[in-house]
């Protein structure tokens, strides 16, 4: 199994301010606001772990994780 496919993306919304830089840079539109101007997962089937949300998110609010 690849690096990429062992990690799992987290977002932690109370650190999200909802600016979308993230769904901006996104490659495959996984990602979207939710009612509460939090970033959500819409799309996870499409997500290839490139890591450029975490890489541009101001706040820290989204990351790639290691599977265990």
């Amino acid at each position: 199994m690849s690096a990429q496919k062992s990690k799992q993306l987290v977002i932690k919304p109370e650190w999200c301010k909802g600016c979308g830089i993230c769904i901006s840079f996104c490659p495959k539109n996984v990602l979207a606001l939710n009612e509460k101007d939090k970033i959500e997962i819409k799309n996870i089937e499409d997500c290839t772990k490139c890591g450029l949300c975490e890489l541009r998110c101001p706040d820290y609010a989204i990351y790639l994780k290691e599977d265990k």
